[in-house]
């Protein structure tokens, strides 16, 4: 029997589309059994551009941390190194980067576990929106019914089939649940929806003590340090004994041992899109927690009622937020074919100071989930750093996948494994290591959460993904 998921909890991530058993098991037993490669808007190359284009295929580094030090190699500051989306840690990334340096700085820069590959010059920066998706290859191994024991291929295989059709039935073809998936919060550590709350109080001590010592699914030391900084505060000792990968961290101490109390100066070196992510990372939670509560109510996420904010999706299966309109009863036919076509979308709350808002019994939902988080009196603005002030937005409660291909593998040698495998399930995973390997194939677009699709047919604790 499995215990509650408080990691799951914490993030908003729970529930299903569809009640149907899963096929259990466990992501990234392998580094190389999670790789994603970036489908992103065609680069305009030109001998005489001023950055230096490159793709970069990435084993098991987390993008911030890369760009920071593809800026030290390269003798700039991070924010003239441009990419369309940050990927997962523990996987193979491929992605286009634009860097302002020459290339044949860019070309000497080694690194372990990084591939450079200079594809010329050019004149265009890049960002989020030239990121149009993700090709997904990831192997699930370790596949068990409910009580943890080992199922086969063939069981698995079914149990894939009958969530899927279950889900075109209840979605549509090729839909799923728009949930964030963990990795928007910290892997293994959500400390970014927490650190938010505190950003949005503008209580800058707290943000940064959160940053500090929120424990998680961390190594000893990392837990040594966390605790010390938690029990003594910050002094030497913990500039001593922090782990030398925890650079943001260090930046942190360093700051207010040399400027005691300036914890906003403290919290403005964590680089500026990881302070945004505090922020949007709350707002995910608020996301996640509304599909739930919408499943709950046996309310379609697909087929709109009379209230809900719908919006048009385009070509790159983006939701366009300036074209929301509300549902009322004369346009909801219309605009149920629509959503059934895949033109439109029904959308659910990203929270912020002027976020245009559902009617009737949908806002019911919302707003009391904004009330059981304790944010009704949250005005989202941050005076000290505006910049992550936010007006909010919707996002839409499904997303598409296509060319979904799942087939069985064998099952790798344990010498080959990770150190999670070799040590083998805890009492509340749901993992078997005699069960079957299953390898999935899909195409995302960009903005949806490959361990959120692989969520639907696992069913496991949130830490095997």
């Amino acid at each position: 029997m499995l215990s509650e998921d408080t990691l799951a909890n914490s993030i908003g991530l729970t529930g299903y589309c569809v009640d149907r058993k899963g096929i259990g098991g466990v992501l990234k037993s392998r580094i190389a059994d999670f790789r994603v490669e970036e489908i992103s808007t065609k680069i305009k190359l030109d001998p005489k551009g001023r950055f230096t284009v490159a793709n970069v295929t990435l084993t098991n580094w987390e993008t911030n941390r890369f760009v920071g030090k593809l800026a030290k190699a390269c003798g700039i500051s991070r924010n003239r190194i441009f990419f369309a989306g940050t990927k997962d840690k523990r996987a193979v990334t491929k992605q286009v980067f634009v860097i302002d340096a020459p290339k044949k700085r860019v070309a000497n820069v080694e690194m372990n576990d990084v591939e450079i590959q200079i594809l010329g010059r050019t004149h265009q920066k890049i960002g989020f929106g030239n990121h149009k998706g993700n090709r997904f290859t990831i192997v699930v191994r370790g596949c068990c019914d409910e009580k943890g024991e080992p199922i086969d291929a063939t069981e698995a295989i079914d149990r894939i089939t009958a969530i899927k059709q279950s889900m075109e039935k209840s979605l549509g073809v090729g839909l799923f649940p728009n949930w964030i998936g963990p990795q928007r919060f910290g892997s293994g550590r959500p400390v970014t929806p927490v650190v938010g709350r505190q950003v949005i109080k503008n209580d800058w001590k707290k943000a940064v003590m959160t940053y500090l010592t929120l424990e998680g699914d961390e190594n000893d030391d990392v837990s040594k340090f966390r605790k010390h900084v938690r029990e003594n505060g910050i002094d030497q000792e913990a500039l001593d004994i922090i782990p030398h990968w925890l650079g943001f961290e260090r930046d942190m101490i360093r700051h207010i041992l040399e400027k005691p109390e300036d914890w906003l100066g403290a919290f403005r070196r964590l680089p500026n899109n990881l302070q945004l992510m505090t922020v949007h990372a709350l707002q995910s939670v608020v996301f996640n927690k509304t599909i739930k509560a919408r499943l709950e109510q046996n309310i379609s996420l697909s087929r709109p009622i009379e209230g809900d904010i719908v919006g048009r999706i385009d070509d790159n299966g983006q939701l366009e937020t300036a074209s929301l309109v509300t549902v009322e009863e004369r346009t909801l036919n219309r605009i149920s074919r629509n959503c059934n076509l895949g033109r439109l979308a029904v959308t659910g709350q990203l929270p912020g100071t002027s976020m245009i808002k559902p009617k009737g019994i949908f806002e019911q939902i919302e707003s009391s989930v904004i009330k059981e988080m304790e944010l009704s009196e949250t005005s989202w603005v941050v005076d000290d750093i505006a910049r992550l002030t936010t007006k909010g937005t919707r996002r839409a409660m499904v997303t598409s996948f296509e060319e979904l291909q799942f087939e069985k593998v064998p099952i790798a040698a344990d010498e080959t494994m990770g150190d999670k495998w070799k040590s083998g399930p805890n009492a509340d995973d749901l993992w078997h290591p005699e069960g079957a390997c299953i390898r999935f194939r899909f195409t995302l677009p960009s903005g949806s959460y490959a361990t959120t699709l692989l969520r639907e047919f696992m069913r496991v604790p949130i830490k095997q993904l």
